[in-house]
């Protein structure tokens, strides 16, 4: 049973488990101030075989909703070092679920070389486009041709965030509310993660409130394709709520734009473009056993290390990153 199983009874949604949680967290000293008590949920680990992180969390309600809707291609964007994409093509393929990728050209690296090449060898279908505008005007006639082959496609946005995918991470802010609990884990005071497509904080956000937690949601926005700033976020949030009230649940709580603090301070000059703070942190993390990637998990970190003391009480990263 799930958490939100646990907590409103009988839903109509359903759940396919992909992953095992909960996912471990701990003490992190020596990564960032002394000033800050800092610990880590590792999303890392969580998720069957190679891939973990936070893509899986939303698949595991995705996928049986697709089943639900009779579709039987998952279609959805991201940059061409897309770790959604990926993580789509490969649990998708094996629930019987084809994938069509669109793809927008972002800053190149060497972990972006190999994501496009794991893509490549993934089964999806991959079209490419050199920015959002050319993809946008291309996302019909791809639909259309799914149809027109006798594939129903369900249309994803980037990194799944929609409210289907976000009751991912209300589950894991359950999950947290558990471990703190438990005894795990004090209660923080902030959860820090990396703002991509916005339904990881819109689900934790949405999740602390339920769970009747103080924690606030703080968002290291990563990605300037459209607007991420805490109404948007929130505004996702409060959807998720209501698709739980039409599957069933009763009496779920709203979220408002003062409940989570969304910066872009850290983003860089791009999405997908690493800055110097967030390799730096990659490199450091990597000296505690912890592996990281500079577009997100990095980015995350440095914005816990140049807040500091400004951060009061524990506050709780979140490693959101998929390959292991």
């Amino acid at each position: 049973m799930t958490h939100l199983a646990d907590r409103f009874g009988s839903l109509r949604l359903e759940h396919v488990a992909l992953g095992s949680g909960p996912t471990p967290v701990r003490r992190l000293d020596g990564l960032v101030g002394a000033d800050v008590e800092l610990w880590v949920k590792d999303e890392s680990r969580f998720g069957d075989g190679g891939w973990g992180g936070n893509k899986v969390r939303k698949l595991e309600w995705i996928i049986p909703e697709a089943g639900r809707r009779r579709a039987s291609t998952l279609f959805t964007v991201g940059g061409i070092g897309t770790h959604w994409g990926l993580a789509c093509a490969l649990y998708g393929a094996e629930h019987g679920l084809r994938t069509v990728l669109g793809l927008v050209d972002q800053p190149v690296d060497d972990h972006v070389r190999e994501q496009l090449g794991r893509l490549e060898r993934s089964g999806a279908q991959l079209h490419r486009y050199p920015d959002v505008r050319r993809l946008k005007l291309a996302a019909p006639w791809l639909i259309a041709r799914n149809i027109r082959a006798g594939r129903l496609p369900w249309y994803l946005p980037a990194g799944g965030s929609n409210p289907v995918g976000t009751l991912g991470y209300v589950e894991t802010a359950l999950e947290i509310a558990g471990q703190v609990e438990a005894g795990l884990l004090p209660e923080p005071a902030s959860v820090v993660a990396p703002i991509g497509s916005g339904g990881t904080a819109a689900g934790l956000a949405l999740g602390f409130r339920i769970a009747g937690l103080r924690t606030r949601v703080l968002g290291a926005v990563v990605n300037d394709a459209f607007p991420l700033d805490a109404p948007v976020i929130a505004a996702l949030a409060n959807r998720t709520a209501d698709l739980l009230e039409q599957r069933g649940a009763r009496g779920v709580p709203r979220v408002t734009a003062e409940d989570l603090t969304t910066r872009d301070d850290w983003l860089g000059s791009t999405y997908g473009d690493p800055t110097p703070a967030s390799t730096a942190m990659v490199e450091r993390a990597a000296g505690l056993g912890l592996e990281l990637e500079p577009v997100y998990t990095g980015k995350a970190l440095a914005a816990v290390e140049d807040l500091g003391a400004g951060l009061a009480g524990p506050v709780l990263w979140l490693n959101t990153h998929g390959p292991r």
